[in-house]
């Protein structure tokens, strides 16, 4: 039985779902995120050091608190987590917003409950908030890098199976942009398309003619390509390995008939350099797959 057809399955309250919702964030969704999570934290048992070494009954206030300087996302998320787990035995504060630059000692989120309840959440939660806010925090890097060129900063999906709408989300936390959530949501002709349908133009045509309403992004290699694929009325254009002097080439052919995307190779030292070229966008796959957590620790105070 699902949580949705049990009612009295724990939930996250409707205050947060609302809130996730808002941030386009599914709440059923990551609501069976967190089961899996909790569960997976208990194995079928019980969490035994708690259990033998603190009173039942006990009420406590847990915050968790930035250890390093970063950008927050996921403290809806987090939230989520301990009204999943606490009910409405638990008062939750979110301290500090997502997106918000924090520094050393921050106060992130604070939740006031059963001790028992507490320490059960405290790990899935610190998981999310940690992981999501790395994202944001490795994507505000990536931002600052290239300020002031007119370049934006867009993701992948390069992103952890079953996360990819919390892990984008932390991306749009970080000030960067999303590329495509799915396969169906947009096309994108890479090469292995290109040699299936013969050639670029031939594969740019066909999704065209398939799929007329939807977006098409077309991957080059080359300049000669870039030529083929703007006659043939592409509008958005990956380069795909490009030197930073064929980025300012193509910048020069497209003359603004279509938007530019470099991507491949890419590393922090060259973001501004390459950013500079006039593209529109830097594909940066590391913000989802190689983003470090953020650290962020857990501390509880008993009620006085």
């Amino acid at each position: 039985m699902s949580d949705a057809a049990d009612p009295t399955a724990p939930r996250i309250n409707d205050e947060i779902r609302a809130e996730l919702k808002a941030a386009g964030l599914d709440p059923d969704d990551l609501q069976l995120l967190i089961r899996l999570a909790v569960e997976e934290d208990l194995d079928g048992g019980v969490d035994v050091t708690t259990v033998a070494t603190v009173p039942v009954g006990q009420r406590a206030t847990l915050d968790l608190v930035a250890r390093r300087p970063g950008i927050t996302a996921g403290v809806p998320v987090a939230a989520a987590v301990f009204s999943y787990v606490c009910g409405d035995a638990a008062t939750i504060r979110e301290v500090t917003p997502d997106g918000t630059r924090v520094t050393e000692g921050t106060v992130v989120i604070s939740v006031t409950g059963p001790t028992h309840d507490l320490l059960r959440a405290e790990r899935p939660a610190l998981n999310l908030l940690g992981h999501l806010s790395g994202i944001a925090t490795l994507t505000g890097v990536w931002v600052d890098a290239i300020a002031g060129t007119g370049a934006a900063i867009r993701d992948t999906r390069k992103t952890t199976p079953g996360m990819r709408r919390l892990e984008k989300y932390a991306v749009r936390c970080g000030g960067g942009v999303n590329h495509r959530m799915s396969l169906s949501d947009a096309a994108l002709v890479k090469d292995n398309h290109v040699v299936a349908a013969g050639g670029v133009a031939a594969a740019f045509d066909a999704v065209r003619r398939e799929f007329p309403g939807i977006d098409v992004e077309v991957e080059v290699d080359s300049l000669a390509q870039l030529t083929e694929v703007l006659e043939a009325g592409a509008d958005l254009v990956l380069l795909d390995n490009f030197t930073v002097d064929d980025m300012r080439e193509a910048v020069r052919i497209t003359a603004g008939r279509a938007r530019l995307e470099a991507s491949g190779g890419l590393s922090l030292p060259v973001a501004a350099e390459v950013a500079s070229t006039g593209v529109d966008y830097l594909a940066v796959g590391a913000l989802t797959h190689s983003a470090p957590v953020l650290d962020i620790g857990a501390d509880l105070r008993q009620e006085s």
